[in-house]
């Protein structure tokens, strides 16, 4: 079972390498350099030495933390933990020696002589540095959890803000027609329960074309209402992109609703692609707006885009009316089912 203290990044051992090779590089030099000996071996042995044990760390630790500790209760954890620490420093340290005994790196001749000594001490020290590493990992993983939790009630509440926004003008366009028609009343309701069910899913994201599909059936049910009078053009290929789910539908939504005009033939929603800067551009040719502010739906919309991919929601056009939507990582599935 996972447990966010067990879990180490690979990121994490990088660091971990890396400053072990330039502490023991330091201090191994540093030592040389008191010492009177050649400077550059104190430096090479720092890095042997900062190396095996890193390795051995990574082996050891690695091992406990996936194999072990998940099947014992945590007053084990402790015990094995220095355990483990302690051999990783301790035969480190011995293979670190040896490896530089064979390369003919010269060594001090305190160090050799006390070699098991040293390992000892080595090895304790291995085990208060990872004592340090546990609660830094551990302090910093709470974190990304507590994010990740923030981030999901987050979409979570905004999530149960769109059906209702979508019932209430879709409920309100239904009860326009019953006075007006009662076959393409009863037909509306239908499709509304259609479209409703094709997008009952647990996924944040959808992927570009599933979402240009809903757009798609959302318009043919307004069309019931209109009479076939609204377009839909995509121009060019579709991106293999992720979207937050409703995103080009909520805009589509808000052209017909107040930008369709009754004395029009038609109104035309085009929707466009810029690859390179990954934005959907969606242009309808209604009525003019007259500022760029949101109501509840599209704030929802920008809310959602800046939690699940970094983007952005903009109005680039009033007369024409335009709107860019910038999309940065979309990369991550949330999956709450």
């Amino acid at each position: 079972m996972y447990n966010i203290a067990l879990h180490i990044k690979t990121r994490d051992w990088i660091y971990i390498l890396v400053t072990g090779v330039f502490f023991g590089m330091f201090m191994s030099s540093l030592g040389y350099i008191i010492l009177e000996y050649p400077w550059l071996d104190g430096a090479f042995f720092g890095v042997i030495l900062g190396f095996s044990i890193t390795l051995f760390s990574l082996i050891f630790i690695s091992y406990m933390n996936k194999n072990i500790l998940p099947k014992l209760r945590e007053v084990y954890w402790l015990p094995l933990s220095i355990l483990f620490s302690f051999l990783s420093g301790f035969l480190g340290t011995l293979s670190g020696v040896y490896l530089t005994k064979f390369i003919n790196i010269e060594m001090i001749p305190a160090f050799e002589n006390q070699i098991v000594i040293i390992s000892i001490l080595i090895g304790i020290l291995t085990y208060i540095v990872g004592a340090l590493l546990y609660r830094f990992v551990k302090m910093r993983n709470q974190k990304d959890v507590i994010d990740h939790e923030y981030v999901q009630s987050r979409l979570r509440s905004l999530e149960t803000q769109l059906n209702p926004h979508f019932l209430f003008n879709a409920l309100n366009s239904i009860a326009e027609l019953i006075h007006q028609d009662k076959d393409k009343a009863e037909m509306a309701l239908l499709k509304v329960s259609s479209f409703l069910r094709n997008t009952m899913n647990e996924e944040a994201l959808l992927s570009l074309s599933d979402e240009i599909i809903n757009v798609k059936d959302y318009i043919e049910l307004e069309n019931i209402r209109f009479s076939g009078k609204i377009h839909l053009i995509v121009v060019g290929s579709i991106p293999i992109w992720n979207v937050p789910k409703f995103s080009l539908q909520l805009i589509v939504e808000n052209a017909i609703k107040h930008g369709f005009l009754s004395n029009k033939e038609s109104l035309n929603i085009e929707i466009g692609f810029d690859i390179r800067k990954k934005i959907i551009k969606i242009q309808n040719d209604g009525k003019v707006m007259v500022k760029k502010t949101f109501g509840v739906g599209l704030n929802n919309l920008k809310q959602r885009l800046e939690l699940l991919c970094k983007g952005s929601l903009s109005v680039e056009c009033l007369d024409k009316p335009m709107f860019y939507i910038y999309l940065g990582d979309c990369c991550e599935n949330i999956d709450r089912r």
